[in-house]
């Protein structure tokens, strides 16, 4: 017991914050990446702090300051501290980017929040759950459902992205990416690690084929980044 909190005290020691932005990350995370790869398209410096769940950093007292649900990623722009995947983006979208990233017209703001809405139901519960399942990850996502269910929520979900993508270049029906399409990516494109193959879905493999050719296109937790043709 001792040793675990003199841990806890040197992890509270590390999660001191100073001036510079601070992603707080694991780096297998697909939420973790999806923030990654958007700050490295909008070419935005930052220090990428990691957090070992297994050793039950995301525990320490500091660190539950910032997210008292104990997850990551977490953000520290100066003074501000935003947590959860999708806060972060929009967070980052309308402080850092143009309108387009997320747009303020009404139809097109709606269009955004619903794939937003769309990746934290059906691809949280399918697509990352049946990976977080397949690779045995002790989360608190795994334990929720069966491998199986998880995998017919996944395969419902990629027929409605093929679906979309079919008809529009990107999600939100955009001329240019936007965030939804960001947050949706990468739980998508790591469909095998949850047994699933996106062979018959040929529109998804178009669009990602398009993220991955993204200028800041950084490589999926695991992969080296795509290399420039």
């Amino acid at each position: 017991m001792l040793r675990t909190f003199c841990n806890y005290q040197n992890q509270e020691q590390r999660f001191k914050s100073n001036n510079t932005m601070k992603l707080y990350d694991l780096e297998r995370s697909g939420n973790c990446y999806k923030i990654r790869l958007f700050l490295s398209i909008l070419g935005i410096n930052y220090t990428q702090v990691p957090v070992d769940l297994f050793a039950g950093e995301n525990r320490a007292r500091e660190f539950l300051r910032m997210n008292p649900n104990g997850l990551v990623p977490v953000l520290i722009d100066q003074e501000i501290t935003i947590y959860d995947s999708v806060a972060i983006l929009c967070y980052l979208a309308k402080t850092y980017a143009d309108d387009e990233w997320f747009p303020v017209e009404t139809i097109q703001f709606s269009k955004v929040i619903r794939w937003l809405a769309f990746e934290q139901s059906e691809g949280r519960y399918g697509l990352a759950r049946a990976r977080a399942i397949a690779l045995k990850n002790p989360s608190s996502l795994a334990s929720t459902g069966s491998l199986e269910e998880s995998q017919q929520i996944a395969l419902k979900a990629l027929e409605t992205l093929d679906k979309q993508l079919s008809e529009t270049r990107w999600l939100a029906g955009s001329r240019r990416p936007t965030i939804c399409d960001i947050a949706c990516y990468p739980y998508t494109a790591m469909s095998n690690d949850g047994g699933l193959s996106l062979e018959p879905y040929y529109a998804v493999q178009r669009w990602m084929d398009e993220i991955e050719g993204l200028s800041g296109y950084i490589g999926l937790p695991g992969k080296s980044d795509k290399p420039e043709s």
